[in-house]
């Protein structure tokens, strides 16, 4: 009858084991404290009642309550959410479209097509900014206009650049369906239409969700491109906290209460969905 042996672990092993787990633990600890360092110090300079950044003043409220009295500052809120909104949703339809077309083209016409989609994606946003802002004081001048830029230049601006990322999301996501889906559902007695809307988009759902966070993410804080097309009329948060006369009057501190407000939101959203999302995954399972 054999006897189980276990095989005992020697003090240098286990003195590797410890070395490598203490280094595993420092190194997250750095990329956590890299990572949110600066929402901390967003958080923290929201409530300080000293108008100089660099100096803590005292712990105060009152930056939260003069949001609501700063014109300038809620004009500003109002163009970046209608704008953020607004590109959203149409870069996220018309790059879904768009990606569905291109999965639908052969193989060397995909790759060229996929390579003109990266190049808005791969431009430093300094070029991108020239290049629009070129554009549209040309079709401006064409028309007549001399001062073309305004909030519709600024909306298509914000377009151009956040489509890439939803077709970019979204084309991973058709390549894990089954290519012969779309003519079963038709097959089944479904329009080219209904296909599309019922089968399809309920399949690439997770890759369409993935672009459209991404294109809020890019339209909502973007300043180098919204700086060159927006003229001298619009201004969206990231041009008006740029504005050197933000560092006075505590606009700086007022900024940073609404971004503390904003990113305790999106943590709680994002919370809510993935405990969400944890429950339904549970759910299949048990089926």
């Amino acid at each position: 009858m054999m006897e189980n042996y276990v095989v005992p672990i020697s003090s240098k092993v286990k003195a590797k084991r410890r070395v490598k787990k203490t280094v595993s633990i420092v190194y997250i600890a750095l990329i956590i404290t890299l990572l949110y360092l600066p929402v901390m110090f967003i958080i923290l300079e929201s409530f300080n009642s000293s108008i100089i950044g660099y100096e803590f003043g005292g712990f105060t409220f009152k930056w939260y309550q003069e949001m609501f009295s700063q014109k300038g500052f809620k004009d500003a809120v109002a163009v970046t959410f209608t704008i953020t909104l607004l590109s959203t949703t149409i870069s996220t339809i018309f790059g879904t479209i768009f990606a569905i077309g291109i999965n639908a083209l052969s193989n060397k016409r995909r790759q060229s097509i996929i390579m003109l989609n990266n190049i808005p994606v791969l431009n430093a946003d300094i070029v991108s900014a020239i290049f629009l802002f070129i554009i549209f004081q040309t079709v401006g001048a064409m028309f007549g206009r001399d001062h073309p830029l305004g909030y519709t230049t600024l909306l298509l601006s914000h377009i151009f650049f956040s489509l890439p990322y939803v077709v970019l999301s979204v084309l991973p996501k058709l390549r894990e369906i089954d290519d012969n889906l779309f003519d079963a559902a038709q097959d089944l007695g479904c329009t080219p239409f209904k296909a599309l809307i019922k089968v399809i988009v309920p399949a690439i759902a997770g890759g369409i969700f993935s672009g459209a966070v991404l294109a809020f993410t890019m339209s909502i804080d973007d300043f180098t491109i919204s700086y060159f097309v927006s003229g001298a009329d619009i201004e969206n948060l990231s041009i008006w906290i740029n504005n050197i006369r933000t560092v006075r009057f505590g606009k700086l501190q007022i900024a940073s209460s609404f971004y503390t407000i904003f990113t305790i939101l999106m943590f709680a959203i994002l919370i809510v969905y993935n405990v969400l999302n944890s429950k339904r995954l549970a759910k299949k399972k048990v089926k």
